[in-house]
């Protein structure tokens, strides 16, 4: 996997992961890796706490609509982040939003959206978000 900034040309310092306890805001949680040939927009919001989920979810806006309609592939791993009531509705309208952008998505979760929340973000943003235990089996799913 190999990571890019915004604009999606490659990092002059070379592709770098961020681990969760690293990574704070989101120009670090929020970057384009190539995965299998497909340039993927990986939202890395895993272990975030409940001030930087809902900023990331604010900042992501930024990235998708810069790209094309029904273009986009991304990624969301939640790996480990508590979600509130209101980080869910913040979900809500992003996915909306962003709906037009996206031509696949998918979610790493790990037991920590109940499946009744995550149908309630589907239906009200008519949108498929496929789940995932792993970010490699998204990514894989993604570049299929």
């Amino acid at each position: 996997m190999q990571q890019h900034g915004p604009d999606h040309s490659p990092d002059p310092a070379g592709p770098q992961v961020l681990g969760a306890a690293d990574a704070t805001g989101p120009a670090e949680r929020i970057r384009y890796v190539e995965h299998r040939g497909k340039h993927v927009l990986l939202v890395d919001l895993g272990a975030c706490t409940e001030s930087q989920l809902l900023e990331c979810i604010k900042a992501v806006p930024q990235y998708v609509t810069r790209q094309p309609e029904h273009s986009l592939l991304i990624l969301g791993d939640f790996t480990g982040t508590h979600f509130s009531k209101e980080a869910i509705e913040q979900l809500k309208i992003a996915a909306v939003f962003d709906r037009p952008h996206i031509l696949k998505s998918a979610w790493v979760l790990t037991d920590n959206l109940h499946k009744v929340l995550l149908d309630s973000i589907r239906t009200f943003s008519k949108r498929d978000i496929a789940v995932f235990s792993t970010r490699e089996a998204a990514l894989d799913y993604l570049a299929s």
